[in-house]
């Protein structure tokens, strides 16, 4: 009898322990990010710049990636396109704020328009090489070559090739004699435009061609896995139900995304105003602010999607990466117009050479690179040295 008591005891501190280890290991996402705002805040009172925005810019990361994950079980439930649909919703949502609070501060700065134009830019240079060259490398690393829908890639392709084709008029019209009343109002055409387009793309998707953004890969792998995943239905379920959000429905999942976000956007704001401050105290380009920018806010992207490239799902990883890409200029231009117009700031879409150009090589390499409707780690390669050069470019231009 007294041996079995020490035994017990023994083993409720141990299943206390693995309790405490299991939910910091699920919702650790969730303390850091609310912990790190919290703290940036008390930087940012305390006039900390570095720090609040280094603490800032941790928890917009973390509790992105607590969207992406809430995100991610919608979309296992949706199933594609409309799984992906949502992933890159949320994603851009992330992505409108950051630029909106950072362009707020254009009343006091007017040359943050140039950091704001660049984030635009930027999230698609990031999700198109970023994303998809480490996510296309590692999964061509274990798996050799890894097939998907190429009516995805030529679909996605021409809509991004046109969507940069229309950016080009403001840009254009800057450079001539136009005057910038001129500029303004063909911006805000162009805007109207592509959130006109961006609706046949949503109806495109979701209703009459859904089939060009399934999965059709021949994989041996990924059809193994698919087996495997239906025989095992019932474990997986009873492993998913540890996770809170594994049990929620559908609403309340959607709830649970925006009140991360009207988190993210108050960590958003410390970031916005102490980060343009250090951004001038430290002489970063514009180029690299809108780098920066990009890649805090596709983070949880690209932990998703280095997933999905793992799971042999490379389909998925396609239509994230050009997805978002597609939302970053069909969504975010025109709702950043619009919410300039509202704040009185004349936000015009005349952007740089460098980031016109950038943009297009970007669209023409992804072309060529899943046209095929297979890849390998080498293409994932090209999109990561494509990205380095640009980076190196953006920091002395």
């Amino acid at each position: 009898m007294s041996d079995s008591q020490p035994n017990r005891s023994s083993e409720k501190k141990e299943e206390k322990e693995n309790f405490f280890e299991y939910f910091f290991e699920d919702y650790w996402d969730i303390f850091v990010g609310i912990f790190a705002i919290v703290i940036a805040f008390y930087f940012h009172h305390t006039h900390s710049i570095l720090l609040s925005t280094l603490f800032a810019a941790v928890g917009i990361g973390s509790l992105s990636l607590t969207v992406s994950e809430i995100a991610e079980i919608l979309s296992e439930r949706l199933k594609e396109p409309y799984g992906s649909f949502v992933l890159t919703f949320s994603a851009v949502a992330v992505e409108i704020i950051l630029l909106y609070i950072i362009l707020l501060q254009a009343h006091e700065n007017p040359q943050i328009l140039d950091t704001v134009k660049g984030g635009i830019i930027s999230a698609v240079i990031v999700d198109m090489n970023v994303l998809l060259g480490l996510a296309v490398f590692i999964g061509g690393l274990k798996f050799v070559e890894q097939e998907h829908n190429k009516e995805t890639s030529s679909a996605y392709t021409t809509i991004l090739y046109v969507s940069s084709m229309a950016l080009l008029v403001p840009s254009l019209l800057s450079r001539s004699d136009h005057t910038p009343q001129v500029v303004m109002e063909a911006s805000m055409y162009i805007a109207a435009l592509l959130f006109a387009f961006y609706i046949v793309i949503v109806i495109f998707q979701t209703k009459t061609h859904t089939h060009f953004f399934k999965q059709t890969a021949r994989s041996r792998i990924f059809r193994l896995k698919r087996k495997l995943k239906e025989q095992n239905h019932e474990e997986d379920e009873d492993e998913d139900d540890d996770y809170i959000f594994d049990r929620l429905p559908n609403l309340v999942l959607i709830f649970s995304i925006f009140f991360c976000i009207a988190i993210i956007a108050l960590g958003a704001e410390v970031f916005a105003k102490d980060g343009v401050v250090l951004a001038k105290d430290f002489g970063i380009s514009t180029g690299i602010a809108g780098l920066i920018i990009a890649i805090i806010s596709v983070s949880p992207e690209i932990a998703t999607a280095i997933k999905a490239a793992k799971n042999d799902e490379i389909q998925r990883v396609v239509n994230i990466a050009m997805g978002a890409s597609t939302v970053s200029i069909l969504l975010t231009v025109p709702i950043l117009m619009l919410l300039a117009y509202n704040s009185g700031i004349k936000l015009t879409l005349d952007f740089n050479p460098l980031e016109v150009g950038a943009l297009i090589l970007t669209i023409i390499l992804v072309w060529k690179t899943t046209d095929e409707g297979h890849t390998n780690y080498f293409e994932g390669i090209s999109h990561l040295m494509f990205f380095t050069a640009y980076a190196i470019i953006a920091a002395f231009f």
